[in-house]
């Protein structure tokens, strides 16, 4: 029996990777986490979540400013945003996080941790800075970074991605974002609140491509009434740098060419698995451009092999992330078959209002032949949603043939917290009728949940055919006017 230096070894110190190095090493595995980066933490807390979701709250505060007087106060006239001091705030908000994610803690667990580039000399073992260690198991969790497309000229331009946007040391006067995922769209809204001219191309008819069009384009019609100017079913042909801006050539549905110039351009068209330099192919690990391959087990094409986060593609968020680290856990170090289960992952785009779902929405309902009805409330008709002055949006809950919930999406305030509730009726099993026979804190926008239930029992509990026999048993006299 081979004898190697670490149980597990762990290449990426991101959710994924930390959640893995955490739980092994607490477990009384022999753990080694290796990350390239000089910080723990990953791309959620550097360049991702963190700092975006900062950044947006910045921008809300400003935007809830200029708009007082929509609140019965004073209108203000306020001065330019100095994004230094946004930027400030932001790495601030990072470094208190980074105190939870630093090499002492997990140090404190039981991890080395060690940083730089690693590759693979053998199935079991990697160089790092002259150094060889072997380990029983891998897990890789590298991570993923912006597709830079093969865009005619774009070698030549100055762009920024994710990695670059929470840094800047101004605020751009014009803002061009390629790309109308979630980052794309949050982006326009936060740098149009903050006083920038916004303009998104996506080659694709809808922003939010993976959404049901009708809440994608909710969300759309917010951002343009905030100034947000959309391109969209429009192919991106070429860049050019013009020194104080650049400038990108478009082409229409129709086929015709025009451009558009900005001072500074976003690449935001997807995510690429980090994989260079880590001599996957050398070892006989299975991956192609966009992921690592990977099971329903997480093991990659070697079995003592895991992928587990960006890095694997699928769902792309930190929390399905750390979930997916539960299950390498489970698999390397307990030795229990585990597989993986998307089917209650929830999500959230974070705009103004914000986006979330669980389980199906109807595009993905429709995709799988399922027969499905739709039902839905609005925000505008909950009081306490109005007393905030939030009147856009909606809740919609599909069920099945069998009256069962296969899926929500919310599209209003704070919908990112209102679906935890979903999250836990779906993954307990909770019924429908539990739900509404459950009291909740008036007024609270998050009798939505409630609600929209409701709306779904009401036929049949104020039914004609209950009437009758409520009358029949009871002699109710019926309506009084």
């Amino acid at each position: 029996m081979a004898n190697f230096e670490y149980d597990m070894g762990v290449i990426g110190g991101g959710a994924a990777g930390l959640t893995v190095t955490s739980g092994s090493a607490q477990l009384g595995a022999k753990t080694l986490l290796v990350e390239k980066e000089h910080t723990l933490g990953g791309d959620c807390l550097h360049f991702g979540c963190v700092p975006s979701k900062t950044l947006i709250k910045t921008a809300h505060v400003y935007h809830l400013m200029k708009n007082a007087g929509e609140f019965g106060l004073p209108q203000v006239d306020l001065p330019p945003v100095d994004f230094k001091s946004v930027a400030n705030r932001i790495a601030s908000v990072i470094g208190t996080i980074q105190e939870h994610d630093s090499e002492e803690r997990f140090c404190g667990l039981g991890a080395k941790v060690v940083f730089g580039d690693a590759r693979f000399t053998d199935a079991h073992t990697i160089t790092l800075d002259g150094a060889n260690y072997s380990a029983k198991n891998w897990v890789l969790a590298t991570g993923s970074s912006a597709v830079i497309p093969p865009i005619k000229g774009l070698d030549k331009t100055p762009y920024i991605t994710n990695r670059e946007i929470f840094s800047l040391d101004h605020l751009p006067a014009s803002l061009i974002i390629l790309g109308g995922g979630p980052i794309g769209t949050e982006m326009s809204q936060a740098f149009t609140r903050l006083g920038t001219r916004v303009t998104l191309v996506d080659k694709g008819d809808q922003i939010l491509h993976k959404e049901d069009r009708d809440m994608a384009d909710a969300v759309k019609a917010v951002l343009e009434a905030e100034g947000v100017t959309f391109y969209l079913s429009t192919k991106i042909v070429g860049t050019r740098d013009l020194g104080s801006e650049r400038e990108v050539f478009l082409e229409d549905a129709n086929g015709k060419a025009f451009s558009i110039t900005g001072e500074t351009l976003l690449v935001a068209l997807g995510r690429v698995a980090n994989v260079d330099g880590l001599g996957l192919e050398d070892i006989g690990v299975e991956f192609d451009r966009r992921a690592i391959k990977v099971n329903n087990r997480l093991k990659t094409s070697r079995k003592h092999i895991y992928g587990a986060g960006d890095c694997i593609g699928g769902y792309q968020f930190t929390h399905a992330a750390g979930y997916e680290g539960g299950i390498v856990v489970s698999n390397a170090i307990f030795r229990l078959p585990r597989k993986t289960n998307y089917t209650n992952i929830p999500w959230c785009t974070y705009t103004d209002p914000e986006l979330s779902s669980i389980g199906m929405n109807e595009k993905r309902a429709k995709e799988s032949g399922i027969d499905f009805t739709v039902w839905t409330e609005q925000f505008k008709d909950n009081d306490r949603s109005l007393a905030e002055g939030e009147r856009v949006g909606k809740i919609k809950m599909l069920l099945d043939k069998k009256e069962k919930p296969i899926g929500v999406q919310i599209l209003g305030p704070h919908a990112g917290e209102l679906i935890s509730e979903w999250v836990a009726i779906f993954n307990g099993k909770v019924k429908l009728s539990t739900l509404v026979s459950s009291v909740h804190p008036y007024p609270t926008i998050g009798e939505i949940n409630k609600k929209v239930a409701g709306t779904f029992f009401s036929p049949k509990i104020f039914s004609e055919k209950i009437q009758k026999g409520l009358k029949f048993f009871f002699h109710l006299k019926g309506r009084a006017c």
